[in-house]
């Protein structure tokens, strides 16, 4: 418990009358030191816990006193973390005996009647109910020395502890020293935990950050900047990836090749930006049709190459027809076509050099016959003789 806020003096030093507080004597810097070694036991404020019951508990009996305290000397308050007798949580510094108590905190101090001793008489702090007339407390240190507070005896009558009391009393300061650095390694643990999830969740954020990058920069490498489309360097790096291979070694699968018709005369006469437009219209209309797992790449300046696993002729003819059509209803400010070749693949025939050149020719029939059109490869599969 604490005085009024004059010059403090130590309880060996201090006179009958003393009034002083804590900041005169031990100066402005060990209070301050003071008070942070009681802030890292973040105790303050916290809600009753047993071991501290039973510390106090224990005080009355072996002091056979009708309260206890353990009280915590806090800025401008003692605050009690533990209580028996006494019906506040916590009183004003400057009305503490405890803050006298803690100038000394070697030393158990003992007022005999608190009514007598002008230093204390004014405190109006009761024990169940009555004026407090005897206080003994031990001061409660750090292991640095500082001075947390004190275990305390309140008795509403004038009187003495034993030697034996005395001891007692000294003997649970030091079990409550033990459970406040207890109390103290586990909060340090729980904020060491703290930093270690909080740094982890850092690393992975900062892990999936780079993942996010990384497939960023794969996804410009790899596609078109202009239409989106996968380009020729993503369509090698695909062509080697086994998952891709197996799906198209594995069953039927046709192979389209599209060509933007007049494409030449769209910039000449509408210019590159429109011709941009274009080409994304075309891209546009390809990625619209085609299903998740197909594969188109922009081949050339205004070709474009897509793979249809699992399909076969007709099928593939119906999803360029599609395309042909999405085209043409394009909106852009002049009329817009494609032709598109077709043929088909074998399983074994991966994405091989016969299949592109089939549909390469159909491309080349579709657009010698006018354009606009879709025209489907009509080479029999399996005319080539085996080597010899």
């Amino acid at each position: 418990m604490r005085l009024r806020s004059e010059a403090p003096a130590s309880i060996a030093q201090a006179p009958a009358d003393a009034t002083a507080g804590p900041v005169g004597v031990r100066g402005f810097a060990e209070e301050v030191r003071r008070q942070a070694a009681l802030d890292a036991y973040d105790v303050i404020g916290t809600p009753p816990e047993q071991a501290f019951d039973d510390i106090v508990r224990l005080a009355a009996t072996v002091c056979a006193t009708p309260g206890a305290l353990v009280s915590l000397i806090d800025h401008d308050r003692q605050w009690f973390k533990a209580r028996l007798g006494v019906d506040v949580i916590q009183t004003p510094r400057g009305e503490a005996i405890c803050d006298h108590a803690i100038r000394t905190p070697e030393r158990l101090l003992e007022v005999a009647d608190v009514g007598a001793d002008r230093r204390f008489s004014r405190f109006g702090l009761k024990v169940v109910g009555q004026p407090l007339r005897f206080y003994a407390g031990m001061p409660l240190r750090s292991p640095d020395g500082h001075a947390l507070g004190t275990i305390c005896v309140l008795d509403t009558v004038p009187r003495e502890l034993s030697e034996a009391q005395r001891d007692g009393l000294q003997v649970l300061a030091r079990q409550t020293q033990h459970l406040l650095e207890l109390r103290r390694y586990a909060h340090e643990q729980r904020r060491l935990l703290a930093e270690r999830e909080a740094f982890a969740l850092r690393l992975e954020e900062a892990r999936a950050d780079l993942e996010r990058r990384n497939e960023q920069l794969e996804h410009r490498a790899n596609h078109d900047q202009l239409t989106g489309l996968m380009n020729r360097v993503g369509l090698a790096q695909l062509r080697q990836r086994p998952e891709a291979i197996e799906r198209l070694s594995g069953s039927p699968y046709s192979l389209m090749l599209i060509d933007v018709d007049h494409f030449k005369q769209v910039n000449d006469r509408h210019g590159h930006l429109l011709g941009d437009r274009a080409l994304q219209a075309v891209a546009d209309a390809v990625a619209a049709t085609i299903r998740a797992g197909d594969i188109a790449v922009r081949y050339g300046g205004e070709e474009i190459l897509v793979v249809l696993p699992e399909t076969r002729l007709a099928g593939a003819v119906e999803v360029g027809e599609r395309i042909r059509d999405k085209v043409m209803r394009s909106a852009l400010p002049f009329a817009l076509t494609v032709s598109i070749g077709v043929a088909t693949g074998e399983p074994g025939e991966l994405w091989a050099d016969q299949v592109f050149d089939r549909a390469d020719q159909a491309l080349y029939r579709a657009k010698a016959g006018g354009r606009n059109r879709v025209i489907a490869d009509d080479t029999p599969l399996f005319n080539q003789s085996p080597d010899p």
